[in-house]
């Protein structure tokens, strides 16, 4: 239980930062495609800065998940064909949305009970890969 809860804080804290910060916003996102402002750029910088130092102190410092077990961080072969098209298709959702994935269930917790529409198209489609997975370039 006071796993749940600790992963149920960091849920609410990611939910707060990304209202407060206007990531949730679909002006900001509009704003943003439409080369208009500088600002989700800017959230978009900070995050991926986070998690190039968040990765290399897992690397460095060879850290244990909540749950007591070592994290193992795998070398991966270069793959641009696939990030090219996934990043693409991820492009495409985002901007036919205006919402990325990790603020769907922010926007829910607002009451945009039309992101449930979202939401379940984006389950579909992790479902639709898990079955064609292995036929795609990786």
């Amino acid at each position: 239980m006071p796993k749940n809860l600790s992963f149920l804080s960091v849920g609410i804290l990611f939910g707060v930062v990304m209202t407060k910060s206007e990531a949730i916003s679909w002006y900001r996102i509009q704003e943003m495609f439409l080369f208009h402002s500088i600002h989700m750029y800017g959230i978009i910088g900070v995050a991926v800065v986070l998690g190039i130092l968040l990765h290399q102190l897992i690397k460095r410092r060879k850290l244990n998940s909540f749950f007591g077990v070592p994290i193992t961080i795998k070398a991966k072969p270069e793959t641009y064909k696939a990030s090219i098209i996934g990043g693409t298709l991820f492009g495409f959702g985002w901007a036919m949305t205006g919402a990325c994935p990790g603020p769907l269930y922010v926007l829910l917790g607002h009451g945009a009970f039309v992101i449930i529409i979202v939401i379940i198209s984006a389950l579909f489609g992790t479902y639709v890969y898990g079955i064609i997975r292995d036929r795609l370039p990786h």
